[in-house]
């Protein structure tokens, strides 16, 4: 069992209401900007130290140093999936146990809870905190830095919220989106409809060709999502594309899609075709979390962990093959939805969790 220390969660509370408070959607650099600057604000008034910003096209990051050698990595982000506008429909509220607000469990509990947790710890060397402002649009500004970190620290606890149950996500699919682009030509459908090349007709062929991708059997899943074709309803369409959302467990499957998906060809004579995207995020095994899983399982007996499909930053550190634990931040659900809620009783539990992790990978 390990030391469980006093942490106050009616300050956790507040501090969980000041970052929800300000609203901080992908892609708003502006919003990012006072987010980053509140996120740095809230580090520095429990830890201490500076909490620098850094810049970036997508907004700020954030990074702390408790000094030292680095040894372990505690990395979140402060950016979220809601436009500007929602706090005013879905303020922050706690009622019946539940924290429920924009981000509450995607992820800005888990920062606070984590931030709590280091402050209980009398020495802070080796630990730094990473907070960036892109993870739910691909993390495209910040992998070199969070990979950066990862490797120098060498050990990395994700602060996203948990799996179902509060349990801790021990590995996870990776995943990307490609895009289908299909070019016709367009023709009056009434009066020479077959002189014209159907863009429409070919997107139909290439999502049962690209839905056939899918192995369920093999963690894989090609699910079509979006498709989009025509502009007027007496025009051949001469233009369509087909976004695509793919998941996979192994490199192996990665590297099969990749290929099935620059090997599609079209199906009407004088259609062209042309694919983008990949699995930008390549799978997080099992065996990245196993280490540090087991520590977990120490200092919390009955935890459980659990494989799931999404992805996190988690994916990009375990493929460095740095070990990597996901899922410790808050307990709750409804992550993007509007029922999205954290379970205020666990906060201290896993504040306390957090900081048991960090004493032990420093103590190995």
């Amino acid at each position: 069992m390990h030391r469980t220390v006093r942490v106050s969660v009616d300050a956790m509370i507040e501090d969980l209401r000041t970052l929800v408070e300000v609203e901080s959607p992908s892609r708003d650099t502006e919003a990012l900007t006072t987010s980053a600057k509140t996120v740095a604000a809230v580090i520095e008034s429990r830890l201490g130290g500076q909490a620098v910003l850094v810049g970036s096209e997508a907004g700020p990051h954030v990074h702390w140093s408790g000094g030292g050698d680095p040894r372990v990595l505690v990395l979140g982000h402060h950016d979220t999936v809601f436009p500007l506008g929602t706090l005013d429909r879905r303020p922050f509220r706690v009622e019946g146990g539940h924290a429920t607000g924009p981000g509450v469990f995607d992820m800005l509990g888990g920062l606070v809870q984590a931030i709590h947790g280091l402050a209980t710890l009398d020495d802070r060397s080796g630990v730094e905190i990473l907070v960036t402002a892109d993870e739910e649009v691909g993390s495209r500004s910040s992998r070199a830095l969070l990979e950066e970190r990862a490797l120098a620290c060498g050990a990395v606890l994700v602060l996203e919220g948990s799996a179902d149950g509060g349990a801790l996500k021990t590995g996870r699919k990776g995943c990307g989106t490609f895009e289908v682009s299909v070019r016709g030509r367009a023709s009056h459908a009434g009066l020479e409809p077959a002189a014209g090349v159907n863009a429409l007709i070919e997107a139909a062929h290439q999502v049962l060709d690209i839905a056939a991708l899918g192995r369920p059997e093999a963690g894989t899943t090609v699910t079509p999502t979006v498709a989009s074709a025509g502009t007027l309803d007496n025009v051949v369409p001469a233009e369509a594309t087909v976004v695509v959302d793919v998941r996979v467990e192994s490199a192996a499957e990665r590297e099969r899609v990749e290929s099935a998906f620059a090997a599609l060809a079209p199906h009407l004579p004088e259609a062209r075709i042309a694919v983008t995207g990949s699995v930008s995020r390549p799978p997080m095994p099992e065996s990245a979390s196993a280490e540090l899983f087991a520590l977990a399982q120490r200092l919390a007996p009955g935890i459980e962990g659990r494989a799931v499909g999404g992805a996190s930053d988690g994916n990009f550190t375990a493929a460095l093959g740095v070990p990597t634990l996901d899922g410790l931040g808050a307990v709750g659900g409804g992550a993007h939805a509007d029922h999205e809620y954290l379970v205020v009783d666990t906060m201290a539990e896993r504040a306390n969790l957090v900081a048991g992790l960090v004493r032990a990978i420093r103590g190995a």
